[in-house]
């Protein structure tokens, strides 16, 4: 508040002057009015004055009234003038004041809705407490509950104190600031012989972060020299303290609401991963959808794709010799070379069988057939890492079929399953059993095929025509040997033309001509087994005759 100044009030330009000069008029009053330093405001200046009286407000002199009786009463009114005055700045002072207050946390609220981060609010209620309050440093701490442990979440200038020590000297940290009060501390000697606060430190001023009764943490002011906190620091203080706390709550509950929707989404994208893996994504996306969670019971779609189904010969035998560990570290090693690639080929998985698969090709015939010729590959790659363990080589055999095929879901409200239902299925099935019989590695359908709009990228060979155990009508097959290996390939691309003039002599029933034609066969390649066994077939029939009604199609008693 400005100081109050006699000139002001009885100055010719004062709101008061013409109100003393009228009083002094009436009472005819012979005085002088000076300043404190003797300078004539008013009144007679040649005066010998009889009477003298001070005029002083709050015990502070501002002049003087001199002259004859009157002086008294002229005084008294100046003094009551001068208290009106002062009380009346006074008031204009307080409330200037509280605009600035309210104008500072009207600017502070603003700041305060511009982020939803607690470090930053934090922050930036420090960097307010302390363009108001003179303060070498300045922290703000919060308590949390889970860790038990005192956290800082803003500061300002060199920590004060020895942040190790704050959560070594819980107990009195917490009785001071969770108790929930405002404080000046001018004796911080407890503090510092705790060695929480460092030695430079004189004083200390904080203000508890409380919601709804709740102590949250607080702000800490410090100073290094001899700072004397007032009164309106600590309201100051409290004041942004309390405005802080509701949105350092707010923020910490929405970073909260945050970690707990992400931690929910990165579970539900676990959960989503993991289910892909055992219902394959294409079979949702044949269904119409994108995720898993949107299928129901009773769901379905037919399709004309390609079945391929393979499996390991003699399995039964290998895995005699193993344990029930090794089996199933086999197993693993094995679907982890053949599942990629039918996934390469543009195919799924749709069942793991132990020791056989079950995959199925949506598009062109040509990726399943690929996809075998890469297995077969695999195999021999397979088979180079267990020679160096000593082990056995392994041989698959590979079937496949084209034709429709029905993709739903099954089972009832409490569980639900994925399944495929056609004749498709089965009839691949069966000619993956048929590589056995045929001493084939992999076998296709005439109706996989038609399907393959470019077949001469492969090396095929008609096998003749198979009626399947519960099959009305026969069915041609091809056996595909692009998955051999270089050597086995070479041999039965030079004794093609013989192999296919042994087939057509074998089908139209001329024996002979068959027998010859298999063993210019044998004779170039005598591990051509496929071979054989139709040589072995044509002298069976040539010497013992054949079926009743025998047509060229091979009767399949089993499956």
């Amino acid at each position: 508040m400005a100081r109050l100044s006699l000139k002001n009030i009885i100055g010719k330009k004062s709101a008061s002057f013409a109100l003393v000069q009228s009083f002094l008029e009436q009472l005819k009053a012979d005085i002088s009015i000076e300043d404190e330093n003797g300078k004539i405001l008013s009144g007679n200046e040649q005066l010998d004055p009889v009477h003298q009286y001070p005029i002083a407000v709050d015990n502070e002199l501002l002049g003087w009234v001199k002259g004859d009786d009157n002086a008294f009463i002229i005084g008294s009114l100046v003094t009551l003038l001068l208290q009106k005055e002062g009380e009346k700045k006074k008031l204009g002072s307080e409330v200037l004041n509280l605009y600035q207050e309210v104008n500072l946390i009207f600017n502070f609220s603003e700041k305060l809705a511009q982020t939803i981060e607690p470090a930053a609010i934090a922050q930036i209620t420090l960097d307010e407490a302390e363009h108001i309050i003179k303060s070498d440093n300045g922290v703000v701490i919060l308590w949390d509950e889970y860790s038990r442990q005192l956290q800082v979440i803003a500061k300002s200038g060199e920590l004060f104190f020895n942040e190790e020590n704050i959560n070594n000297n819980l107990s009195l940290l917490l009785r001071m600031i969770l108790g929930g009060q405002s404080e000046i501390i001018d004796d911080i000697s407890l503090l510092k012989d705790a060695g929480i606060v460092l030695p430079q430190v004189q004083s200390v001023l904080y203000s508890a972060l409380k919601v709804n009764h709740r102590i949250m943490g607080a702000i800490i002011l410090a100073g290094n020299g001899p700072v004397q906190y007032t009164a309106a620091d600590l309201k100051f203080l409290t004041t942004l303290a309390l405005q802080s706390s509701s949105a350092i709550e707010s923020a910490l509950l929405y970073e909260k609401n945050i970690k707990e929707a992400n931690e929910r989404e990165e579970a539900m994208r676990r959960i989503h991963e993991v289910t892909r893996k055992f219902v394959p994504y294409e079979f949702i996306q044949s269904l119409g959808y994108d995720l898993i969670t949107d299928i129901k019971l009773g769901d379905q779609v037919e399709k004309i794709v390609t079945v391929l189904f393979s499996d390991i010969r003699n399995y039964t035998t290998l895995s005699e010799r193993m344990t029930p560990e090794e089996n199933f570290s086999f197993i693993c090693s094995f679907n982890e070379y053949m599942g990629p690639i039918i996934r390469l080929n543009k195919g799924f998985i749709n069942q793991y069988l132990g020791d056989a698969i079950m995959a199925i090709f949506p598009g062109n015939a040509a990726d399943a057939l690929a996809a075998a010729v890469q297995m077969q590959i695999a195999i021999q790659d397979f088979n180079k890492q267990r020679e160096l363990f000593n082990q056995a080589p392994i041989q698959i055999g590979v079937g496949m079929h084209t034709g429709p095929l029905i993709m739903g879901i099954t089972g009832d409200h409490e569980r639900l399953d994925a399944t495929t239902i056609s004749d498709t299925v089965n009839t691949a099935s069966r000619l993956e059993s048929l590589t056995k019989y045929y001493k084939a590695s992999i076998i296709i359908s005439e109706e996989t095929l038609q399907q393959i709009s470019a077949p001469d990228t492969f090396h095929l060979r008609l096998l003749g025509r198979v009626q399947l155990k519960g099959k009305y009508a026969p069915t041609s097959i091809h056996e595909c040997f692009s998955g051999n290996t270089e050597f086995e390939l070479q041999k039965k691309l030079e004794t093609l033309p013989y192999f296919t003039t042994g087939i057509s002599n074998y089908l139209n029933s001329s024996f002979d001509r068959a027998v010859s034609a298999f063993q210019e066969v044998l004779d170039a390649n005598p591990e051509d087994l496929t071979a054989k066994f139709f040589l072995n077939n044509a002298t069976g029939y040539l010497n013992n005759g054949v079926p009743l009604n025998w047509m060229g199609v091979e009767q399949m008693q089993s499956k």
